[in-house]
């Protein structure tokens, strides 16, 4: 199973439309999975010319009302459980998961973050991969046996105005693997910024 994952894409407060760069890397996806940072559901609406879209959100985005987004998912493909939220708070670790975090946050407290633990604590059950956003940070690591996967923003990476990044999540036998895409290495018109 290929999954396309994004996050922030802000529409309309960044651009008015998904640049179609993104539409490019998800063609033939089986699935997209948007964490969040919609704002409107004509963003939504767009991806799914492509392929089903289910999405999880806070405030403006669960103001949606639409039935593709939830605060919180808990999803199985192929035997891999896949648990989806906007905003990551490992329980034991600082703040948000930013690229990194996991790794300091070992050699700065006595006791080591259990990524697998915490998250089964969020999710309620154990999980293989967490795909989350809000920081418009990409991180792509493996802790404890789990991928933690941020695809970044595709139109405000690290909140700056330019092509950002977008990522494939696959699927095989139970295991779970994604890849990174950054967005200005494809052709195609960059964004009018608003």
């Amino acid at each position: 199973m290929r999954i396309g994952v994004l996050s922030d894409s802000h529409i309309p407060s960044s651009t008015r439309r998904l640049p179609e760069q993104v539409l490019r890397v998800f063609e033939g996806v089986d699935l997209i999975l948007h964490a969040g940072d919609i704002y409107v559901e004509s963003a939504l609406d767009h991806l799914e010319t492509l392929a089903p879209v289910l999405a999880v959100g806070e405030g403006l985005d669960l103001a949606i009302g639409s039935p593709r987004v939830e605060h919180l998912r808990l999803l199985e493909f192929e035997g891999a459980r896949i648990g989806m939220i906007h905003i990551l708070n490992i329980p034991g670790l600082e703040g948000e998961v930013f690229p990194g975090a996991v790794s300091r946050s070992a050699g700065a407290s006595p006791a080591r973050v259990d990524v697998r633990r915490g998250l089964e604590r969020v999710f309620g059950q154990p999980v293989d991969a967490c795909v989350f956003g809000d920081t418009h940070y990409e991180v792509l690591e493996h802790h404890d046996g789990v991928l933690l996967l941020n695809p970044g923003s595709p139109t405000l990476p690290h909140q700056m105005m330019r092509l950002g990044t977008v990522a494939i999540l696959e699927i095989q036998d139970a295991q779970v693997s994604a890849r990174l895409v950054s967005l200005a290495d494809l052709p195609g018109p960059a964004p009018v910024y608003i």
